[in-house]
């Protein structure tokens, strides 16, 4: 059975490398990822430079599940693969074959990187493992009583957020605190149930929310924890709009994926539909990237579509300001096979290779 939890693009870094990266003037590739079939290994990444797509890298893995970008290196992680997989960047796209790194059957989903070591959550081990960027030995790091999914750090502490307590039960409601220091989880907030997708924000981290009832119809809502006092903010919308699993900042406001566009949350954490950005249908994923909005839809069969919106303006798919990275309003091909998009990164390069 394919896992259902909606996969999210995003490509999480920790939040110092990420958000030197995002805040860059130089965009110089994207990568997308279509995970491809359960059961299969045709997931794949195409690369993106300027306005021309430059590279398909096709079988991947079984569910490519979300990519990172650290520094001149692109890592996958595949979920029912079991691996890690990591590509040196170049500027004609990825070095192939790249590495390959056996997570052991743990089912690994989101990934963060701190201090050369690359922290990710797994499913099936309900675990946190690291990965060693100099050795590329994987060691266990924290043990969890619930199933995780999101990861993000502050430097001193990871963040996860764990959706189920026991696999695909949806009764996981907490965010855990880890000490970087020893893997001890030291804290647990009770955000509602589903958290899935994290996004910090200096003090406040923000959290998107899905639960599903006996019969997988899908409840959602918002959470926000102050990660210095502890407190914590809990909304649920409900049966409403569908919302998807990402979360991100756009235009200085904090918005959540949704199946028709982008919507920014009010200081409450309710939706401000009137204010969304985007009029789409089938949104799988959301990214900010450099400032500009990128939206993956799908119908679930290739090929799959992206959009992209400007920061200047939130009226029409492809702002006029990202025509230097793709050619059209929209990429008619960025998956080959019957796939789905799930991860949008971007890599800003500080020196020009």
């Amino acid at each position: 059975m394919k896992y259902i939890i909606p996969l999210t693009l995003l490509l999480f870094s920790c939040e110092d490398n990420l958000t030197e990266n995002a805040e860059s003037e130089d965009f110089s590739l994207l990568f997308i990822a279509s995970e491809g079939n359960f059961g299969s290994s045709n997931g794949s990444i195409e690369v993106f430079k300027d306005k021309e797509k430059i590279q398909t890298v096709n079988n991947v893995g079984d569910v490519i599940q979300s990519i990172l970008v650290f520094e001149d290196d692109l890592f996958v992680a595949v979920n029912n693969s079991h691996t890690i997989k990591k590509y040196d960047i170049t500027d004609s796209g990825l070095a192939l074959p790249g590495i390959e790194v056996s997570t052991n059957n743990s089912g690994p989903r989101e990934m963060c990187v701190v201090d050369d070591k690359l922290y990710f959550t797994n499913w099936l081990t309900k675990d946190i493992k690291v990965l060693d960027l100099n050795t590329y030995v994987i060691s266990l790091f924290s043990t969890l009583t619930n199933v995780p999914e999101d990861i993000v750090s502050d430097g001193n502490f990871l963040y996860v957020s764990t959706p189920h307590q026991e696999l695909y039960d949806n009764q996981g409601s907490l965010i855990a605190k880890i000490d970087l220091s020893n893997g001890s989880v030291v804290e647990s907030f009770e955000v509602g149930l589903g958290p899935e997708q994290l996004y910090l924000d200096e003090n406040l981290l923000f959290v998107s929310r899905t639960s599903y009832d006996e019969n997988w119809s899908a409840s959602y809502g918002s959470g926000k924890v102050d990660i210095n006092t502890g407190e914590v903010e809990i909304v649920t919308y409900g049966l409403g709009t569908a919302c998807r699993a990402d979360i991100f900042k756009f235009k200085d406001v904090v918005h959540r994926a949704t199946s028709e566009g982008a919507v920014p949350l009010d200081a409450d954490l309710n939706l401000n539909m009137a204010a969304k950005v985007g009029d789409l249908s089938g949104v799988y994923s959301g990214k900010v990237l450099n400032g500009e909005l990128i939206l993956g839809t799908t119908d679930y069969s290739a090929p799959d579509t992206v959009f992209l919106f400007s920061v200047k303006s939130s009226q029409a798919p492809i702002g006029s300001c990202l025509s230097r990275y793709l050619s059209s309003q929209l990429i008619t091909e960025p998956a080959v096979v019957s796939a789905v998009l799930t991860c949008i990164a971007s890599v800003i390069f500080s020196t020009v290779i």
